[in-house]
């Protein structure tokens, strides 16, 4: 936001974007370059913030954020005095609360909260007394802004630098898409413009989440399924958003994570996403009467790249070290190829996340994250224009729909005779349980617990002789002893007539 005391915006409207490349020091020049920006005059500032809290974190658990930010030089140093507030949206666009206003000198100024909502969260002024800075950032900000034909105005800022906290700092490059006046839309638009020659990541967390996950060392970490509250009072096309919303963070959220962390739990978790919200896709395409998809075709490399990782990481950490006496018994040669493959898978994996990180580089990928973003953000609205009936009980319609693919998955289990059969059972399992997980809140508590662990079990016993299998394929194909891969089929058809 621009520092200037004089225009007060009660409500934030902010598309985040990370950039995902390898020399971030060109992305100002980049982003200049662009048709968007080649005539337009950018500004530069050095942007110091310094973010407070209580011991407890208070504001943190409120999803309140309050900071000091210095702008102009350490001799003329301003300070600007900003409150934000406002909920997860499992968005990378984001609505907020912001008030802001300018303060005499780096001390926080109790007397501007007043006409906030400040003074509910705390009235007699415990909460104020008790904070202390938690963390700073530090960043060089290019902005540009840019007035449109439809009457929007944008502003464009790269932000390039650092969060730290004590002895702990992580990188800031990202560029953020104010909406100063219009409507929404135009942010993507905008976007869309730019992710047609550089890189870019919706990106659902701020520079405040990203500073207490640096503080609580659990940045980048792996973000697990987290299912929306659901109840009878949202309309069928609201929940749909909400539950498609949340997967659809996963995915993002994981690589975004990927592209620092060697955490094979990331690497699971994207995949883990991906797979919930192309699921929760099936699930709800025919009651939206949403006809057209957003196309993921650009994704495919990717997904294809995060695949043969996981297929690798499975195969080093779970399927193969409890294999490895049974294998070598004692003999010096078996334990030297045993040594040997675990050596060279490795050193695969390691590529293979290489491979990964410079796909997330590719324009294209983050140009289709962007539009399905956008069509997330619309989702209820298209629904609604589709002429779905915004009357339709959510409650009854979920229990409808599980109660289907259980019945579905019932049938397939009866036959687990071969492979195709067996991963058939193991897809409808997946799609159950990630369906039941989902609409949890909507169900009888129950016969969906009981489910739940029935579609489980089922995608862990047909799901362990598959990793075994597939650690076979890849050992094959690295040319080692012929009798570890010829081990490894054998066990694997044990387990899956045992499956």
């Amino acid at each position: 936001m621009k520092p200037d005391a004089s225009i007060r915006r009660p409500e934030e409207i902010e598309l985040k974007l990370a950039l995902p490349t390898s020399n971030p020091l060109s992305l100002a020049k980049q982003f200049a370059k662009t048709h968007l920006l080649a005539r337009r005059k950018a500004t530069h500032q050095h942007l110091h913030d310094i973010y407070y809290d209580t011991p407890e974190q208070l504001l943190r658990q409120q999803r309140i954020a309050l900071r000091l930010r210095r702008v102009g030089t350490d001799e003329k140093p301003q300070w600007l005095q900003t409150l934000k507030t406002g909920g997860r949206s499992h968005s990378a666009l984001s609505r907020r609360g912001e008030w802001e206003a300018s303060v005499p000198s780096a001390e926080l100024a109790q007397s501007v909260l007043k006409s906030t909502p400040w003074s509910t969260f705390d009235p007699d002024g415990t909460v104020f007394r008790a904070l202390a800075p938690c963390f700073v950032t530090s960043f060089e900000r290019t902005s540009w802004t840019v007035r449109r034909r439809d009457g929007s105005l944008i502003e464009v800022a790269l932000d390039l630098g650092h969060i730290t906290v004590g002895e702990k700092s992580a990188s800031i490059c990202e560029l953020e898409l104010e909406l100063l006046r219009g409507q929404a839309a135009a942010l993507f638009d905008l976007a869309q413009q730019f992710s047609r020659s550089i890189a870019v990541l919706p990106m659902t967390v701020s520079k405040a989440e990203r500073g207490y996950a640096l503080a609580q060392g659990s940045l980048d970490a792996p973000l697990n399924a987290q299912p929306p509250e659901l109840g009878n009072d949202l309309s069928l096309p609201a929940a749909a958003q909400r539950v498609l919303r949340e997967m659809f963070c996963q995915f993002t959220a994981n690589l975004n994570a990927l592209r620092s962390s060697d955490d094979s739990e990331v690497v699971h978790q994207a995949r883990v996403g991906w797979r919930r919200f192309k699921s929760a896709l099936r699930l709800f395409k025919p009651a939206l009467g949403v006809q057209e998809l957003p196309s993921w075709q650009a994704l495919e490399l990717l997904l294809d790249f995060l695949g043969e990782v996981r297929d690798l990481d499975v195969a080093l950490h779970d399927t193969l070290p409890p294999l490895a006496e049974a294998y070598t018994a004692g003999d010096t040669r078996r334990t030297e190829a045993w040594e040997t493959m675990t050596q060279t898978l490795r050193h695969s994996a390691s590529l293979q996340r290489k491979s990964v990180r410079y796909a997330l580089q590719e324009p294209a990928v983050g140009a289709s994250l962007l539009a399905i973003t956008q069509w997330l953000d619309g989702l209820s609205s298209q629904a609604e224009a589709g002429g779905v009936d915004q009357e339709v009980p959510v409650r009854r319609w979920a229990r409808q729909r599980i109660a289907h693919l259980h019945k579905q998955l019932r049938a397939a289990r009866s036959d687990t005779s071969n492979p195709d059969s067996q991963h058939r059972v193991r897809i409808l399992a997946k799609r159950m349980r990630y369906s039941s997980e989902a609409l949890r809140d909507l169900l009888p508590k129950k016969r969906t617990e009981q489910w739940l662990q029935q579609a489980t079990n089922m995608q862990t016993s047909l799901g362990a002789a598959r990793d075994v299998m597939q650690a076979s394929v890849l050992v094959a194909k690295l040319e080692a002893d012929r009798g570890l891969a010829e081990f490894l089929r054998g066990v694997a058809v044990e387990r899956s007539r045992r499956g």
